[in-house]
């Protein structure tokens, strides 16, 4: 259904209009439809999530070439097109970062998973540690490294043609001088940094080939190559675990997200290829989430 005609006419508060997007958002299966109504709202009037919660207090109202722009915004989430392709933007930790097709998203799990290579960068004696993030996506987890340990030296691997473009705008438009970007498989990544890194984090595709994502929004528009990691969705960390022995110092931190069943997998993976101290972490929600290791 795409009839908006049950907006109240313009002008037409702040308020009401919010009701009225989030009561038909709901309507198709989104959870927490009032936040992405805040959203959209926002982005028709140029404002923030804050701001827009104000306008509706204020009584500030929206003009018919506005509601007939928000219409539109409101079908393509309606259809499940994520919230983030259409504004352009995803948040991540302290960052706001270009997305659309041909990237993945980043989620706020994975702002937790940042956190581990972040607490290990500044709990690293040396006065510029090296942390490396490989296949970095939209660049989230590096330009996090880089923008809140401004003293380390980040170094991110991307190899998808159509992810490319996205990194190098975020990397370009954030401006962290202590960050550098490579297009490169990360198999094959930053030999002129082998055995010298300190941390190194991925969030690899580790989806099983078979475990078609429920959410249209991930299965119809984020990259299979981003999500897809072979029969057992292991394939990549497999290929991290040689990458990480091979750049990280001995005593350096390895960091892998993963999905919540497949903590122990890659625990006993990690222990078989020598890998020291692994452990398995859970997200905010207790679902486990990352496995950390120690290089021998």
């Amino acid at each position: 259904m795409s009839d908006f005609t049950v907006f109240p006419p313009a002008p037409a508060p702040v308020s009401d209009v919010l009701a009225h997007v989030t009561h038909r958002l709901a309507q198709t299966g989104i959870l927490d439809a009032d936040v992405d109504a805040e959203w959209l709202v926002g982005h028709v009037l140029e404002l923030g999530r804050g701001a827009v919660q104000a306008a509706a207090i204020v009584g500030t109202a929206l003009t018919d070439a506005q509601l007939a722009a928000l219409a539109s915004l409101v079908a393509r989430r309606a259809a499940r097109e994520p919230l983030q392709h259409i504004t352009g933007l995803a948040a991540f930790r302290r960052l706001s970062l270009n997305v659309g097709p041909g990237v993945f998203v980043p989620r706020p799990e994975t702002e937790g998973v940042a956190q581990f290579a972040i607490d290990a960068l500044r709990a690293e004696a040396s006065p510029a540690p090296i942390g490396i993030d490989l296949g970095t996506g939209s660049g989230a987890i590096a330009l996090a490294m880089a923008t809140e340990v401004p003293n380390a030296r980040i170094f991110a691997a991307e190899n998808s043609p159509e992810a490319f473009p996205w990194t190098r705008r975020n990397f370009d438009e954030v401006g962290a001088p202590n960050a550098t970007l490579v297009f490169a498989d990360l198999a094959v990544a930053f030999s002129e940094l082998d055995g010298t890194v300190d941390v190194l984090i991925s969030n690899p595709p580790y989806v099983p080939d078979d475990a078609i994502p429920r959410d249209p929004e991930v299965r119809n528009y984020d990259p299979a190559v981003a999500l897809y990691g072979g029969p057992d969705g292991l394939d990549v960390v497999r290929v991290l675990s040689v990458t990480a022995q091979r750049l990280l110092r001995p005593g350096g931190v390895l960091i892998i997200e993963h999905g919540e069943l497949q903590g122990r997998a890659i625990r006993e993976l990690l222990t078989a290829d020598g890998w020291r101290a692994t452990a398995t972490h859970p997200d905010l929600t207790m679902r486990d989430r990352a496995t950390t290791a120690l290089r021998p």
